[in-house]
């Protein structure tokens, strides 16, 4: 069964990368992303721990280039949490920079770019159409909508929204982030001294129950699902709310496939269960989840059996 296409306008974007990946990795996995990645947006900058930044700070600019020379529109990320001045310098800086696209990880960095066009993360609690509205008149010109949003609310923001929004539908969930660095308490270090142990799990840390069961994942002061966020058998039902544009979060798989996945899905390049199963294949090393967008608790993501159950049921189980 081959998913009709809805919409030649659909726009896949990749999020930042949200690990500790050495530097050079992190800058051939972007040099791969610009020349095969069939990606319409690529957001970069650190989200999640401004000590990482330095690192990769020389390598930007051929970044930059490579992403840009293959019409890519590139967005700069801001710290989703900031815990001092320097973090905050740094912001204002990238904030005061002209002629680049900003993506407001919290609504203070928000405030520094009001007036001018920019981008909403998720990391900001989008979750009515007033909000939406107040950062709509700000300046937003798109809003990527919050991970744990089920189909109503996403499904309202829609109807209200006068900019294009944002789903994310690939990759381990970000659930929160801390002034705590777990990592670096989990080995006995201290914050300040972490030795930048979070490089040692480029997917996170697994975190398990007192019954050895994965739940959680652990990245430095962020915590994410342990299951792997999938939305693709929703992808009809996001367009047909007026969603065309969707995210991806990088994982250490082959995320040029990846892409080609869902794009060739939403071309309709690809059947649903074609799709399915080279996802399992190439990005299968945790189970897939879908129970935030179906307001189902600890929703496995099912692959339907027919097009009905796409267009018309959940696909979670309990």
């Amino acid at each position: 069964m081959a998913l009709d296409r809805i919409s030649m306008e659909a726009e896949l974007s990749l999020g930042p990368v949200l690990y500790n990946w050495p530097t050079e990795e992190l800058r051939d996995f972007y040099f791969r992303i610009a020349d095969k990645a069939p990606l319409s947006r690529a957001y970069l900058g650190e989200v999640v721990c401004s000590k990482r930044t330095p690192f990769f700070t020389r390598y930007l600019p051929e970044v930059l280039a490579r992403l840009e020379s293959d019409d890519k529109e590139v967005v700069h990320s801001t710290l989703a949490l900031i815990m001092n001045e320097g973090e905050m310098v740094a912001v204002c800086s990238l904030a005061d920079t002209p002629d680049i696209m900003i993506e407001a990880n919290d609504i203070g960095s928000a405030g520094l770019v009001a007036g001018r066009p920019h981008v909403i993360d998720p990391f900001v609690n989008v979750y009515n159409e007033g909000t939406l509205d107040f950062l709509t008149c700000q300046g937003s010109s798109l809003v990527s909508l919050p991970w744990e949003l089920p189909v109503p609310v996403i499904a309202g923001l829609t109807a209200a929204a006068t900019i294009p929004l944002e789903v994310q539908v690939f990759g381990r969930i970000p659930l929160a982030i801390s002034a705590r660095c777990y990592h670096a308490r989990k080995l006995g270090l201290h914050k300040d001294g972490c030795q930048l142990v979070c490089a040692e799990d480029p997917d996170g840390m697994a975190v398990e129950t007192l019954d050895g069961e994965s739940f959680l994942a652990v990245n430095g002061t962020q915590t994410l699902t342990h299951t792997i966020g999938v939305l693709l058998p929703e992808l009809a039902n996001l367009q047909a709310m007026g969603i065309q544009n969707f995210r991806l979060w990088a994982q250490t798989v082959d995320m040029v496939a990846v892409v080609q996945i869902y794009r060739d899905l939403l071309d309709g390049q690809k059947s649903l269960e074609d799709a399915w199963h080279r996802l399992e294949e190439v990005a299968g090393f945790a189970p897939f989840s879908n129970g935030f967008y179906h307001g189902e608790e600890g929703g496995v993501a099912l692959l339907p059996s027919n097009e009905f159950a796409v267009l018309h049921s959940s696909v979670t189980q309990k």
